[in-house]
């Protein structure tokens, strides 16, 4: 990738604009001052011009699961660790994102998420999502089971006050003693209530959605299977339309099949692409700390040392997209609504990102023919490399 580098005013045309009203071929995108002030095809406006070539210009990656990246986790206590874990996926098209933390004990939790909300209102990361410790120890994957713990209503605030209002979504497995309550007690706070690594069978995950629950943490990964005399987890929150579902699209986790029938039952208005990704992404193969456990990435897999148990991924948004257009079949469109416009949606943000239109940041990703990133703006400034 190469970079133009600064803050810009211009207008980019020549490219294949994926709007919320569908593609323009010859299309143009005028930003002004960070914004996108105009949309359309044809004669672009007078003033600067920069010309993308025959490629995509889609919406800025929006990624609501995210551990690090860059060699760096969002567990961090240093700010610039945590930046540079940041930056390495906006190198790869995300421009907003969820810091993800994993289970740790109750204070050192409140801690790192004190820490993070520093940065949250920086504007370096979007919220943060809390991935446990509220989480069973029967479908745990790569979260120490030993700091597990159910969601009591003194842990759940502790961890809020902490965050200041910058905690965004926290996964629950609602089979826990306190878990319903749980989701009351986050629906209460506008924080987003997640269902993940749960055992629960299907009339444990009821009650829980009816409490507020309207994310499904990775579906698939870290559940009771679906069978189809207890359809479980999966069933019951892909089949209720107040779920919104996130899959991660790295065809390790899921195989393309799972990911188009999930995407197809679900829905424009139901499905996100998220990237769960661990330090290693944008890094490589090694050794990695996640959560306190011993990681190894072998090929671009991460499991936990000594078992097969997967521990995140090494995926970035891109990838995610373009995995989900050339094997997975869903359309320039579908991808962009489960990566950009239907996320944004989730975290309230609609009316600043997740789509090319008039008004919202000039968040802005240029893909080529193989749906590769050739450059990233984020609040209208081209990303450096």
């Amino acid at each position: 990738m190469s970079t133009w580098g600064g803050p810009v005013d211009v207008t980019l045309t020549g490219g294949r604009v994926v709007t919320p009203d569908g593609v323009l071929d010859q299309g143009w995108v005028a930003v002004r001052d960070g914004l996108i002030v105009a949309v359309g095809e044809g004669t672009a406006p007078d003033g600067p011009i920069t010309d993308v070539g025959d490629n995509w210009l889609v919406p800025g990656f929006v990624d609501i699961h995210c551990h690090g990246g860059g060699g760096e986790a969002f567990t961090s206590a240093d700010p610039e660790r945590v930046r540079k874990a940041a930056a390495a996926h906006r190198r790869h098209g995300t421009t907003t994102m969820l810091a993800s933390l994993v289970s740790r004990p109750i204070p050192e939790l409140a801690d790192q998420v004190s820490a993070l909300a520093e940065l949250v209102q920086d504007g370096v990361v979007a919220g943060i999502h809390l991935e446990g410790p509220f989480l069973s120890a029967a479908r745990c994957g790569a979260h120490d089971p030993a700091i597990l713990c159910p969601p009591d209503r003194a842990s759940v605030n502790q961890l809020l006050i902490a965050g200041r209002g910058t905690v965004r979504m926290v996964t629950v497995a609602p089979e826990l003693e306190h878990g319903v309550e749980a989701v009351r007690q986050l629906v209460d706070n506008d924080v987003l209530a997640a269902i993940g690594h749960t055992d629960a069978t299907e009339a444990q995950i009821r009650p829980a959605v009816e409490a507020g629950a309207t994310v499904a943490t990775h579906l698939f990964n870290g559940m009771r299977p679906l069978h189809h005399r207890e359809p479980g987890p999966i069933g019951a929150l892909l089949d209720d339309e107040r779920v919104t579902v996130e899959l991660i699209c790295d065809l390790v986790h899921l195989h393309p099949t799972a990911v188009r029938l999930a995407a197809r039952h679900a829905g424009l208005n139901r499905t996100v692409l998220v990237t769960d990704a661990i330090a290693a992404a944008g890094v490589g193969d090694g050794v990695y700390d996640v959560g306190g456990l011993e990681v190894r990435v072998v090929d671009g897999v991460p499991t936990l040392a000594g078992g097969a148990s997967l521990a995140g991924s090494t995926l970035t948004m891109d990838a995610a997209f373009r995995n989900a257009v050339q094997s997975c079949g869903l359309t320039m469109a579908e991808a962009v609504n489960a990566t950009a416009t239907r996320p944004a949606y989730l975290l309230g943000m609609e009316d600043k990102t997740g789509e090319i239109k008039t008004g919202l940041a000039a968040d802005l990703v240029v893909l080529d023919d193989e749906l590769k990133p050739r450059e990233v703006m984020s609040r209208g400034e081209w990303v450096k490399d």
